[in-house]
């Protein structure tokens, strides 16, 4: 086993989660296949996508308190098996219905990792350096999204899109098992929480009225609408109307999965020198400028894959600065409940991730306009949420340098 306080630990965790962004990236670059061999509209086959994410949001409202109760392992152990065997369904679909079933399916489990791993990082640290381990593995972490498309590319190009769910299912079982003999449980006797209606409520009542809670997590949830929005339309806009071919597809987002890790590179170089809430106004102004920039592009009918490619990845630069602040301010408050306030955390990302795709698959006007506009206003929405509560109920924590740090 190894120490929870290694870097090892931190890289399983990361691997762990990537299991949800590798869910939702790789079959990206097969969406506009899919919906040619099951003759489904752009709307249907975006509905495979919101429907992970609704999936994913209700979960964790049930993931979180179960690995309260009962730890951290045997929930994510019992989720990524949810997410292999459903990933076996979605590769033997036979129509848009039953593959909208099993991401449905596929989500419950899939849950588990981010949520979990979030909640194992405040088990272990505290509030100040958790912001540093989160940057940290979200910058491992953005490593799925620079591959998973090229990947997923590629096996449409030469294979066929149902391979994709099969190399999740693996993907899915390996990780199984690095759980199982890597790491230890974090979370001790003392802090399990009990199971119950009652206590569920009551948990969940306590955090969602804590001011500090909100802020950050209202602002986390607007920079998530404007990431999904555009992984929901970039095959669509990217493929179908700025003519990317699928292989070459990855290729272009994993420049904006480079623009993540550069943020929060940037987000650990500068937790020496600045207060985690100044790192998460820097990387909002980052976020709004460039999700301007691309509509502004957009509304001049610059239609050029550089046009949406360049302005994404600055807003992602600005993505990876922000979530692991915002993640970390969200939590301070909640050190008994770390399993349930990362749970309502990742509900409220994943209902406004879901709001997103939505609105992107019903407004799609085969233009870049839709997509660009709605991650510009999702941005300032973020700045709007800083400004109005952040700055009032900023998380204690934040403003002392830990001794540990």
């Amino acid at each position: 086993m190894l120490a929870l306080t290694s870097i090892w630990t931190t890289i399983l965790l990361a691997a762990a989660v990537a299991l949800a962004p590798m869910a939702i990236d790789m079959y990206l670059p097969a969406l506009p296949q899919i919906g040619a061999d099951f003759s489904a509209g752009t709307d249907q086959v975006q509905l495979t996508l919101s429907i992970y994410l609704i999936g994913f949001a209700l979960a964790q409202l049930v993931c979180g308190p179960l690995a309260d109760r009962f730890g951290r392992k045997p929930v994510m152990i019992g989720g990524m098996l949810l997410f292999a065997l459903a990933s076996v369904g979605c590769a033997l679909a036979s129509n848009i219905e039953t593959l909208q079933l099993f991401r449905f399916l596929q989500a419950l489990g899939g849950s588990a990792g981010p949520v979990l791993a979030r909640a194992i990082v405040r088990d272990v640290y505290t509030p100040r350096d958790a912001t540093k381990i989160l940057a940290l593995l979200a910058g491992m972490m953005a490593l799925a999204p620079a591959i998973a498309p090229t990947l997923g590319g590629f096996i449409v190009a030469f294979m066929d899109w149902h391979w994709i769910f099969i190399v999740m299912a693996a993907y899915a079982l390996i990780m199984v098992a690095v759980i199982a003999f890597g790491i230890p449980e974090p979370l001790r006797p003392e802090h399990r929480q009990p199971f119950r209606l009652c206590s569920l409520l009551r948990n969940y009542r306590r955090i969602s009225t804590d001011r500090t809670f909100i802020g950050y997590t209202l602002t986390s949830a607007a920079i998530y609408g404007g990431l999904f929005a555009f992984l929901s339309g970039s095959a669509f806009v990217l493929i179908d109307v700025l003519g990317v071919a699928p292989e070459h597809f990855g290729l272009y987002t994993a420049l904006t999965a480079g623009g993540y890790v550069l943020g929060n590179m940037a987000s650990i170089r500068l937790a020496s020198r600045f207060q985690p809430d100044q790192i998460l106004f820097y990387g909002l102004i980052i976020t709004v400028t460039s999700g301007a920039t691309m509509a502004l592009l957009a509304y001049q009918q610059v239609y050029s894959p550089w046009a949406v490619i360049l302005p994404q990845a600055v807003f992602m630069a600005g993505t990876g600065m922000v979530l692991p602040q915002t993640m970390a301010g969200a939590l301070a408050n909640h050190p008994t409940m770390a399993g349930s306030a990362s749970a309502l955390l990742g509900f409220t990302q994943m209902t406004s991730a879901a709001g997103a795709g939505a609105l992107v698959g019903l407004l799609h006007d085969d233009t870049p306009m839709v997509m660009a506009t709605l991650i510009a206003g999702f941005a300032a929405l973020g700045l709007l949420g800083y400004l109005l509560m952040v700055q009032r109920y900023p998380a204690q924590d934040f403003k002392t340098q830990n001794a540990s740090s």
